[in-house]
């Protein structure tokens, strides 16, 4: 418990201009920013580029927090937009650059990771889903990946609970069949 004290404490004194704050708040947060890219992208490398776009974007808009929520509910918002955000810059780049298939890399499906299958099919879900209905995103992310409390989710989103769980129960029936029906 000392341990988040101690963060949210320095949030709030980075947040407020201390640039000593900030050095010590960075350090502390990095392996569990690089620990909740990892839940989002399949890929270490991957992960390690997006929590290092973390730790700037939280270094760059630290004044922006307010101190009215948790700082670590402020942080999963920002994990949670600089995983999705590298999801899409790696998608967006694969499909710029076909690359040609090289045999001697090629991946065999039998050792293939299920669970790097699944944060993929997730990931693709999510892009679906914010295309189709954006709103129910935020809900699914905070809540299913992040593991954040409904209280939090609703006051981070600005929405009251019972919103907040009519979207979550809907943004789960939207995504059930589009991870169940792959084949």
């Amino acid at each position: 418990m000392q341990d988040k004290a101690r963060t949210e404490e320095l949030a709030r004194r980075a947040a407020a201009g201390d640039p000593g704050a900030l050095d010590e708040l960075l350090r502390t947060i990095g392996p569990e920013v690089l620990r909740r890219c990892g839940r989002f992208l399949p890929c270490r490398e991957d992960a390690e580029e997006a929590a290092q776009d973390v730790l700037m974007q939280v270094a760059r808009k630290i004044g922006t927090f307010e101190g009215r929520s948790l700082f670590s509910t402020w942080l999963y918002t920002v994990v949670a937009n600089g995983a999705r955000q590298k999801y899409r810059e790696l998608k967006r780049r694969a499909a710029e650059q076909p690359a040609e298939i090289d045999v001697s890399q090629h991946v065999d499906p039998r050792t293939t990771s299920v669970i790097a299958g699944s944060k993929i099919d997730l990931l693709e879900a999510l892009e679906r889903l914010e295309r189709e209905q954006p709103h129910l995103v935020e809900p699914l992310v905070y809540r299913d990946i992040c593991n954040l409390e409904y209280a939090d989710i609703a006051e981070r989103i600005g929405i009251p609970l019972g919103t907040l769980k009519s979207r979550l129960h809907e943004a789960r029936r939207q995504v059930r069949p589009w991870l169940t029906d792959l084949s």
